[in-house]
């Protein structure tokens, strides 16, 4: 009778600690962002930019990276092990059969047996169900991974390729800068035959025409560099891959609505996987609760045995059987699982919360810099306009004898350096607005290795294969383990 209540006590201490629990939000959240006006950001975000070329890559990257197809085998290690702990809700049924030979004095005689064994754990404390949802949950958790690799690469591909324009735009732009030099060159060289200018005027344009092709070279490399970069994104080797040819950056549209940081932490797929390791993390402190108590196993046994020989005999047995198994002494290796995991689930919540505040600052950090950033933009090309109305009027005036050639050269060499600084400016715009929506951006649908997205199976979907709000997931729901700290998941 003592046994009985023993058991039935330990049943309503493991009830109590399983019970499910809202958890609080880690961290306090702003109203809102410095900036929430503007359209919605479509799912492909890079879209946004109105650049067929780049949907071309992108497109060919998410369907051939070898990284990315590193996160789909990943994705399936995790589901095939959520399927194997998963068996452990359904019994366990094997076959055996076995014969023997023997001699006496009577003869030879040949014996053989035939039968089935099935064994189930009897899951009193829920020690098994908190595995597999803790194996479901680690599920989740690495599809959201997979959406966050794919939001990786689609930024990386986007700012190998805008970098690759600007290095383009660039090379045209010094080519172009070059031919003007050596246009000023042969100014310089008939005023030189005339005796309007000293030699040294000749070496310094000559030196400034030699600087911007030494800059054309420098520049070819770059360009290169990003060529065999952009190649292996696209999983391909470097060499074999041809960059559609183009030099011109895409313009920069409107601003996307930044929305309000709640909604931003339902969409973004690093800070739903970081939530789904909490929850794991939480199954995992029930699965070591429940591994202190006693386990209940049930085994049946059907089979028949026989012999041939003298004398020829055969028959069948059935067993039935249950065997109760309580820990007594394990020198605290259970209570010590269970502090371990509990911390583990603590480290797993303040990760999340990291996780809160950098997604608002990378949101926050790139509204700010673009604002920055096209004030900038917009100096330059005031500056250029004034500087371009200055080299004309200077190198007019040298050309009447009325300017010296070293006020000439400086104008110009400000007037070049100026036009690389505004594409410089605008590239970095653009990474700015890049990095804005890649703060955005939520899941959306990735084809898997071999298979086209229209007939992507929904559970390879990530970030839409559950249909379910973040915080929830098939199987017991967690609370147990965070709800003694009186800390809350939102």
């Amino acid at each position: 009778m003592t046994a009985v209540w023993s058991m039935v006590c330990a049943a309503v201490m493991v009830a109590c600690a399983s019970s499910p629990r809202q958890v609080s939000s880690p961290a306090k959240l702003p109203a809102r962002f410095t900036s929430s006006d503007g359209p919605r950001l479509p799912d492909r975000w890079w879209e946004s930019f109105d650049d067929q070329d780049l949907n071309r890559l992108v497109k060919e990257a998410l369907e051939a990276s070898f990284t990315l197809r590193q996160a789909w085998d990943r994705l399936a290690q995790a589901k095939a092990l959520a399927r194997k702990v998963g068996a452990g809700m359904l019994p366990d049924l094997d076959a055996q059969a076995g014969a023997k030979a023997g001699w006496s004095k009577q003869g030879a005689a040949l014996g053989w047996n035939v039968g089935l064994v099935a064994t189930y754990e009897v899951d009193l404390w829920g020690r098994v169900r908190s595995e597999r949802a803790a194996e479901r949950f680690a599920v989740l958790a690495t599809r959201e991974d997979l959406s966050t690799a794919a939001i990786s690469l689609s930024a990386e591909v986007t700012l190998c390729w805008f970098q690759l324009l600007e290095r383009r735009a660039q090379l045209s732009l010094l080519r172009a800068q070059r031919e003007l030099s050596v246009q000023v060159l042969d100014g310089v060289m008939l005023r030189f035959g005339v005796g309007q200018a000293s030699a040294a005027d000749v070496l310094q344009q000559r030196q400034s025409v030699e600087s911007l092709a030494g800059d054309e070279s420098g520049v070819r490399g770059q360009i290169g560099v990003l060529e065999n970069q952009l190649a292996v994104l696209l999983g391909k080797a470097p060499g074999t891959f041809v960059a559609p040819v183009r030099d011109s950056l895409p313009s920069l549209g409107p601003l996307p609505g930044a929305g309000v940081p709640a909604a931003l932490l339902a969409r973004r797929p690093d800070v739903r996987g970081a939530l789904r390791r909490v929850e794991e993390a939480d199954q995992r402190v029930g699965a070591a609760l429940a591994d202190r108590w006693p386990r209940l196993s049930l085994s049946a046994t059907i089979g028949a045995s026989g012999t041939y020989g003298p004398p020829a005999l055969w028959t069948w047995l059935a067993n039935l059987a249950a065997n109760l198994v309580a820990p007594l002494f394990d020198g605290g290796s259970r209570r010590a699982e269970v502090e371990r995991v509990r911390a583990k689930a603590s480290e797993a919540l303040n990760k999340y919360a990291q996780v809160v505040l950098t997604a608002i600052k990378e949101v926050e950090d790139a509204l700010g810099r673009e604002r920055e950033s096209t004030r900038q933009v917009e100096s330059l090309e005031r500056q250029l306009r004034l500087s371009g109305q200055v080299v004309g009027q200077l190198r007019a005036a040298y050309l009447q004898g009325a300017e010296e050639y070293p006020r000439v050269l400086d104008v110009l060499i400000r007037h070049q350096l100026l036009e690389r600084a505004l594409l410089a400016a605008r590239r970095e715009r653009l990474e700015h607005r890049v990095a804005l929506c890649r703060g955005l951006a939520g899941a959306f649908p990735i084809p898997a290795p071999g298979k086209a997205a229209s007939r992507q199976d929904p559970e390879d979907a990530p970030g839409r294969a559950s249909g379910r709000a973040p915080g929830r997931a098939p199987g017991r729901e967690p609370g147990r383990a965070l709800a003694s700290s009186g800390r809350r998941i939102p």
